[in-house]
């Protein structure tokens, strides 16, 4: 059996530093999203502070408590039964984390602080504990991962062993050289482990540069098959209706189980 899934990735403007301007275009990317009908929205990693920080300080000026009112303002922004998946750096106490906040109507689902840190991200953040995280959400069981967490194959073939319906995977890919006509290679990378998984992504990362560091604008989604069913539009949103198998479903007819097919103990 299937069902389908209504899913946005959006890339508002984010300037470093400036919190309260970044959760109004952010509020306003969530309602425009929403009104295409996104039962699922995400949007980039650090979405609420900028990414290229100086040093740990200027991160942590930027950073925000998980009660910090604007979650709240953010949530009043989705429709009932919507989910919106934000990336943020999170202050918890004197440590400072690169976090998402998954967020509906009413209440806030939880928080996934990302695990693989990559460059000098690791002078400003805390690693998070978790290879990514599952959460029950009203759209199904939604796999949360951020950016360089996709790079290790363990990580979405973990969330999908764990039973995650769909990835949502906020990003900020620094733009790298690739050949003429290619896709980046982080979305290869995604590509093949949706496809390795079957499991739907929906990445969102960043327009423009910051800070001198061009961004890849490589929000897409991509369906459970691995291929791009959506890139960003003149809005610069990537907007899909993803068919999704019955959670748990891996079969692959007439004699195939993606995953029943495993064989652990050779690995």
């Amino acid at each position: 059996m299937t069902r389908t899934l209504r899913v946005a990735a959006t890339s508002p403007e984010i300037r470093l530093g400036e919190v309260a301007g970044n959760l109004q275009r952010i509020r306003s990317a969530l309602q425009d999203a929403a009104a295409r009908d996104a039962q699922l929205i995400v949007v980039p990693e650090l979405a609420t502070s900028g990414y290229v920080f100086a040093d740990r300080a200027e991160a942590a000026e930027s950073s925000l408590a998980r009660d910090h009112p604007g979650w709240d303002d953010l949530a009043s922004a989705l429709p009932p039964g919507v989910v919106a998946v934000v990336g943020y750096a999170e202050r918890d106490g004197d440590q400072v984390y690169n976090t998402a906040a998954v967020l509906t109507r009413g209440f806030r689902v939880g928080d996934y602080r990302k695990a693989h840190l990559w460059g000098s991200e690791a002078t400003l953040f805390e690693p998070g504990t978790t290879a990514g995280a599952v959460f029950d959400t009203p759209v199904g069981r939604l796999g949360v991962a951020i950016c360089y967490d996709n790079e290790f194959p363990e990580v979405p073939r973990r969330l999908a062993l764990a039973g995650a319906d769909v990835l949502a995977l906020p990003v900020n890919w620094p733009l790298l050289p690739r050949p003429a006509g290619e896709h980046p290679p982080e979305t290869i990378q995604a590509m093949a482990a949706a496809r390795s998984s079957r499991l739907a992504t929906v990445i969102a990362d960043r327009l423009g540069a910051e800070r001198g560091v061009p961004w890849t604008g490589g929000t897409a989604v991509i369906d459970e098959d691995g291929w791009v069913a959506a890139l960003p539009d003149d809005a610069g949103a990537a907007v899909a209706t993803l068919t999704l198998r019955t959670s748990g479903d891996k079969s692959l007819p007439p004699s195939n189980d993606l995953f029943g097919d495993r064989r652990p103990d050779l690995y």
